[in-house]
């Protein structure tokens, strides 16, 4: 039935820009079938076969990003147009965001601190778990390494389940492998002897968990959040991964004094995890109603979005120096004890160390996030944000050698704040410049690569530490010259963005505010 459209005017939002929209512009929501439907029934003897004025009017969808509770459905009618003759009022589209966001945000955050803190339990205390199970600091090590393998393994999952079922059922999956790896290594530690090939494997069951909790905040703020808030809620969820890592570096050493504290460690590990995990089953699975419009685009399949996104020079210009970096802060992570204990540094002063690398790091986070949601200036801060990183480990490679904690301190602080401001800013420009690719897509490729290359770079470390005859013995100085090459390498890829690949456009944001592509084409940005 041919329905005729009269412009409706409404007050203008002071926060939101209008979208123009052509008159037949079509709205899938199932509450206006429904209402159209009612309409039609209610003017059923008024047929409009006639509509010589339809093609001239347009209608206005207004985008109200609200935080309330009391509006239930995504359209309302407009009242006006239902008194003009039997004439079908209108409905116009509301977007608004919903209080109990933050419930899923703050899971998100607490599973997000836990499963890094399982990650690096035992690397600030290295020297007595290899104590403890009769080895030697180079196997333990790969109790942090196999960890970061497990994480490319689950990432194809990773992805398909954030595509097909969203956020949701990701967290309730870590939730449940993380209860019970944490479990499963506790009982290691408690068989006479220990077990280290049973802690191993409790190590890769939490490593399977880190993808489907690391990987969901840029697809939980996509789906939760309007574009005024997705940068700092993206940037709250995944840096209280290295947050919980933190907590691990500044902790355990105080836990252990002697080898034999390692299985007290490790129960009280496994119960702040137990209990981190049980409000992830009571989370609702997505809002009653959409946030933005770009929230309510049907995305291509998930093949179509790897195909389009692998052939974005831009995105293959971020994914170098992201993956490069998110490596090697695994790498410092798990080796910083190794890096500077051969200096006579002890493992409390690296636990301080990196306890300053993620702590300032938060603050500096805190600062940009909210300004970058704002301002939207990703690629400005990127660029800005890169060469740092890249001094950052050049400087390293003379830290330790001073005999002065100091410079390990100052240097770690730098590098902290500078990578993780990045973090969130990289992974949210992904999603805007490679949209309609569902944000989840770019996340897991670039996790997993930051992931697989921090496991590479730890077993290189090793390979090229110094012997008991070094000077000083077992000293490590080798893998920070490796370290800080590699880390300049990847410079030039970062400040390409934009000369090569073409041009560099919001797509997403382009969207919501209506100035974009309404039909959410294909075409992303590269070859």
């Amino acid at each position: 039935m041919l329905v005729d459209k009269r412009h409706i005017n409404h007050r203008p939002s002071a926060e939101h820009l209008l979208s123009q929209e052509p008159p037949g512009i079509e709205m899938t929501s199932s509450e206006i079938d429904r209402s159209l439907e009612q309409g039609a029934s209610a003017s059923s003897a008024q047929t409009l076969d006639h509509e010589p004025s339809a093609s001239k009017n347009q209608s206005r969808v207004q985008e109200q990003y609200t935080d309330h509770e009391a509006s239930r459905g995504l359209h309302r009618l407009d009242s006006q147009g239902a008194a003009l003759g039997g004439e079908i009022a209108h409905e116009q589209p509301i977007y608004k965001v919903y209080k109990r966001r933050w419930f899923g945000l703050i899971q998100l955050v607490l599973l997000n601190i836990v499963v890094s803190w399982d990650w690096l339990t035992y690397a600030p205390v290295t020297n007595s778990t290899a104590t403890f199970f009769n080895t030697d600091p180079t196997i333990i090590n790969w109790l942090s390494t196999a960890f970061l393998f497990a994480y490319v393994f689950a990432s194809p999952f990773t992805l398909y389940t954030l595509h097909h079922s969203g956020p949701r059922l990701s967290i309730i999956t870590a939730s449940i492998l993380i209860l019970i790896g944490n479990w499963l290594r506790y009982a290691a530690m408690r068989i006479h002897p220990a077990s280290f090939p049973l802690a191993m494997v409790a190590q890769i069951i939490i490593g399977l968990a880190q993808p489907f909790v690391l990987s969901a905040p840029t697809r939980y703020s996509d789906l939760w959040f309007s574009p005024r808030g997705r940068v700092s809620a993206t940037a709250v969820a995944s840096l209280a991964n290295p947050f919980g890592g933190a907590l691990g570096q500044l902790i355990d050493p105080f836990l252990v004094n002697v080898p034999s504290d390692i299985p007290n460690l490790t129960l009280y590990v496994a119960i702040i995890s137990s209990v981190a995990t049980i409000p992830s089953f009571f989370i609702p699975a997505g809002p009653p109603t959409p946030v933005s419009p770009s929230s309510t685009h049907v995305q291509p399949p998930i093949m179509k979005q790897v195909s389009l996104l692998t052939r974005s020079v831009n995105f293959w210009l971020l994914f170098l120096p992201f993956s490069v970096y998110v490596g090697f802060f695994n790498s410092l992570s798990s080796l910083l004890v190794q890096f500077l204990t051969p200096y006579n540094f002890s493992e409390t002063d690296s636990g301080i160390a990196g306890a300053l690398l993620i702590v300032v790091g938060l603050v500096a986070a805190a600062i940009t996030s909210p300004i970058i949601d704002r301002s939207k200036r990703y690629l400005l801060l990127i660029k800005l944000l890169v060469p740092i990183i890249a001094l950052s480990y050049l400087a390293f490679i003379w830290a330790p050698p001073s005999y002065s904690i100091v410079a390990p301190y100052l240097i770690c602080s730098i590098l902290g704040a500078a990578s993780f401001s990045l973090v969130p800013v990289a992974l949210e420009w992904l999603v805007e410049v490679n949209w309609p690719v569902g944000p989840e897509v770019g996340s897991v490729i670039c996790w997993a690569g930051g992931q697989a290359l921090g496991g590479i770079f730890i077993v290189i470390s090793d390979a090229l530490g110094e012997g008991s005859t070094g000077g000083p013995p077992y000293n490590m100085h080798k893998a920070l010259i490796f370290q800080a090459v590699i880390a300049i390498s990847v410079v030039p890829c970062a400040l390409a963005i934009g000369w090569v690949g073409g041009g560099v456009r919001n797509r997403r944001l382009e969207f919501d505010k209506g100035t974009g592509d309404r039909s959410g084409g294909t075409e992303v940005g590269g070859m």
